[in-house]
């Protein structure tokens, strides 16, 4: 997909059509075009879609900005340095939806791929206080590294590493 006329006028009317097209039906593969051309705008406008009444675009605030989406292209920037995208899960990791919440767990679990302790140590500081929402999320969320023996990842969940097989 190519933008055409990235000018501060088409992007907002860009993203105005994003915010109304995810309320009825998932756009996540949509938003990413300009996540890769106007990262810091389109990252600016998904700040404020964090706290939207949709649970349809508070999700694309985490599922479009996923490095790793299964169906769409990678965002490689992200995929390089998720910091940017981490900041705005921080907005949804206690959002009300279960929707959302999976997407967020989804989306530190594709992190997780690239840059395993980052991820570990986000769970980390989420666990305190938890909700049982939120460690649920964050069970979800370290499931790959678990499944890989990451002695962090395990530490948090209260297991001791993996036996040597």
């Amino acid at each position: 997909m190519t933008i055409v006329g990235t000018g501060m006028p088409r992007l907002n009317m860009n993203l105005r059509a994003q915010h109304a097209l995810t309320r009825r039906f998932t756009a996540e593969w949509s938003i990413r075009p300009f996540l890769e051309h106007e990262p810091e705008r389109t990252l600016a406008v998904l700040r404020a879609w964090a706290r939207d009444p949709s649970p349809h675009v508070r999700r694309l605030v985490s599922e479009g900005t996923r490095p790793r989406l299964p169906w769409a292209a990678r965002l490689r920037a992200f995929q390089r340095d998720p910091r940017p995208t981490l900041a705005r899960l921080e907005l949804l990791r206690d959002d009300p939806s279960s929707y959302v919440r999976r997407s967020v767990a989804n989306h530190l679990n594709d992190v997780a791929k690239d840059h395993p302790d980052l991820v570990v140590e986000t769970c980390r500081r989420w666990l305190e206080g938890a909700t049982p929402e939120r460690a649920a999320l964050v069970r979800h969320a370290l499931r790959t590294l678990v499944k890989r023996g990451h002695p962090g990842a395990l530490s948090l969940l209260g297991h001791g590493e993996r036996d040597a097989e």
